[in-house]
């Protein structure tokens, strides 16, 4: 037991350095093929726990592989968390290329929560009566791993690919409309590129929120008062590259955008 704690210590130390200095690198699978997903979720946790060593502080959750049809094609039946920390914040509307791999960026909704929320039965009432507000998000995603190319098992280990985000200036009631039935259409220097609407997140965005808690209750964890929570997906991520204007119109919840700049 040791011995494995430390080889998860040490493929933390290795993933967190390679997200730091934004370098890609070999699946950590390659050369470990016997991990598990929990081993994974806990180098995940190893991970975060250096960002905070330095400073960082986790702000709220992120929830990926939420499509069904994504959970399908990779062969899982869950989906996945990761943590979001101060610094993944964008508080301007440019993103910069600095330090980023092969970013992509996904519309997304985003929750921030007024109550704890912790179990493992809670049900989407519980979510909405612990809700604030919701927002439109853009979650960028990025990979440490070479060609964007991983397992289960990679992917939670390098945070489920969290790398930044950016909410949208207006929030709104959590009764302000139905969010399973949002249109989403991305556009990437005027051209149609994406769309989708929420229904795409697990049915509805808030049963994202559902399993969430469901997932990270088993660690003995909870959503805390004031996090934000990204539920996933609506569309397809899009790659983006210097120069790259993005608008995302969420319909009844306004429009995002920003720039991409090298």
């Amino acid at each position: 037991m040791e011995t494995k704690t430390r080889n998860l210590k040490e493929i933390a130390e290795k993933i967190d350095a390679h997200q730091v200095a934004g370098t890609e690198m070999d699946k950590i699978t390659i050369n470990h093929p016997s991990l598990t997903v929990e081993d994974a979720y806990e180098i995940q946790k190893l991970c975060i726990d250096q960002a905070e060593a330095r400073g960082d502080h986790i702000v709220g959750w992120k929830m990926g592989l939420t499509s069904k049809a994504k959970q399908e094609s990779v062969g899982v039946s869950d989906a996945i968390y990761g943590r979001l920390t101060k610094p993944m914040e964008l508080t301007e509307p440019v993103l910069s290329l600095e330090g980023l791999i092969h970013p992509r960026v996904e519309p997304e909704i985003a929750f921030v929560m007024n109550k704890e929320l912790k179990g493992d039965s809670l049900t989407p009432r519980d979510i909405w009566m612990a809700t604030e507000f919701i927002v439109p998000a853009v979650e960028v995603i990025d990979s440490r791993y070479r060609n964007f190319s991983f397992t289960l098992v990679d992917v939670v280990a390098d945070n489920a690919s969290s790398s930044k985000f950016l909410l949208g200036n207006q929030v709104y009631s959590p009764f302000h409309t139905s969010l399973s039935e949002v249109n989403v259409t991305m556009k990437q220097n005027e051209e149609e590129v994406q769309k989708g609407t929420g229904a795409a997140v697990l049915g509805h965005p808030v049963k994202s929120i559902v399993e969430l808690t469901r997932m990270i209750n088993k660690e003995g964890l909870s959503i805390k008062p004031g996090m934000v929570i990204l539920t996933g997906g609506i569309t397809e991520a899009v790659n983006v590259f210097n120069g790259d204007k993005i608008e995302v119109d969420f319909g009844p919840l306004g429009k995002l955008n920003f720039d991409v700049k090298g």
